[in-house]
């Protein structure tokens, strides 16, 4: 049905109508139905349109994907007096009934907001999307680095120049493997290698100065502090999941979040035989990405405070299966940390894991 109770003044319950909304960049499209005749309506309606459009509409349920600019709409419904609820677009895709488009679209993300089960996308502030878009832009910055040097390895191997592994090692080599390669090498291409060790320079300053300013965001944050306190858990990692998750609340267990992240078994079953695989790699890649480098640093380096816990596994897991196990439990431990406010004790976690 379309009709949800709610609660108004003085304890009488209200109806209010549910709208599925198709987003797109100029032309939207909108279904709900009439809560006193039943009848389905459809209407498209331009970008500039739509807050006309709800701003005379009684205060109701808008769907909407979880997809470019949801959150921004989100964010203004809301302030209409509307409750927006965002749907990951994977959970929309079965409801959708003939051809794709955006009417069908439009009915899918009504029909499926609908459902008592549906889980929602909480709408993120303008703040968490500040912070969101720095970890992009750098995320991008040293795939293009990363790029950049493996193209200049590579040329310069063409050539006979071995360059030592690592970025830094290899990148203090080119200089010397220029010189030793005069003969060989082109003015052209010398002069072409030169530019773009200039250019990974001036990569590593944007890195840097993102960093910097998400370091300074960082000090207004008790909560990003406290994740810190966490092994395997830096700056990087705390604030993106600050402003990923935002309210820890939204899940229900440390099991949900780490489950949100990709870092729990798949399942394949049937007939009651429900068989383990690996783990599901959904949700947030990024997210899932830094846990399990910090956890991998736990592993490797951290060998004399090492949690026993983690040399139990090793003696009868392999080296990944307890990689991703920390990083499991590092999920579950910042879910704990920010629901309950409390601090990081390493002791209270070392005998909680011998027990």
């Amino acid at each position: 049905m379309e009709i949800y109770p709610r609660k108004g003044q003085g304890g009488l319950v209200m109806q209010v109508t549910t709208y599925g909304l198709d987003l797109a960049k100029r032309v939207m499209q909108l279904h709900w139905v009439n809560l006193e005749t039943g009848e389905i309506h459809r209407k498209q309606l331009k970008r500039r349109a739509l807050l006309e459009f709800f701003a005379n509409r009684q205060p109701g349920i808008v769907a909407m994907e979880a997809c470019g600019s949801a959150h921004y709409w989100g964010r203004e419904l809301r302030k209409l007096g509307h409750e927006v609820r965002l749907i990951a677009a994977q959970f929309v895709r079965p409801f959708v009934k003939t051809n794709k488009n955006d009417a069908a679209d439009a009915a899918a993300i009504w029909e499926a907001v609908q459902r008592p089960d549906m889980r929602f996308v909480a709408v993120k502030s303008e703040e968490q999307q500040s912070v969101l878009s720095l970890h992009r832009m750098r995320e991008q910055l040293i795939k293009m680095r990363t790029m950049q040097v493996n193209q200049i390895r590579g040329l310069l191997y063409e050539f006979g120049a071995d360059l030592p592994q690592g970025r830094q090692r290899g990148l203090k080599e080119v200089p010397d493997a220029l010189a030793d390669l005069e003969k060989s090498l082109s003015p052209m291409l010398r002069d072409t290698v030169r530019q773009q060790l200039k250019r990974l320079e001036e990569m590593d300053k944007d890195i840097a100065d993102i960093e910097k300013r998400l370091t300074l965001w960082k000090k207004g944050q008790e909560a990003v502090t406290r994740l810190m306190a966490i092994p395997g858990v830096g700056l990087l990692t705390a604030t993106a999941i600050i402003a990923t998750v935002g309210d820890m609340k939204s899940f229900r267990s440390g099991r949900e979040f780490a489950a949100f992240l990709g870092l729990v078994p798949r399942q394949s079953g049937t007939g009651g035989k429900v068989r383990l695989l690996g783990i599901s790699k959904r949700g947030d890649t990024y997210l899932r990405t830094l846990l399990t480098h910090g956890a991998r640093a736990v592993v490797n380096f951290q060998i004399k405070n090492r949690n026993p816990w983690i040399d139990k596994l090793l003696s009868r897991r392999p080296h990944n299966v307890v990689v991703v196990a920390q990083a499991n439990k590092m999920a579950r431990t910042i879910w704990a940390l920010l629901v309950k406010n409390t601090e990081y004790d390493a002791h209270h976690a070392a005998v909680k894991a011998a027990a």
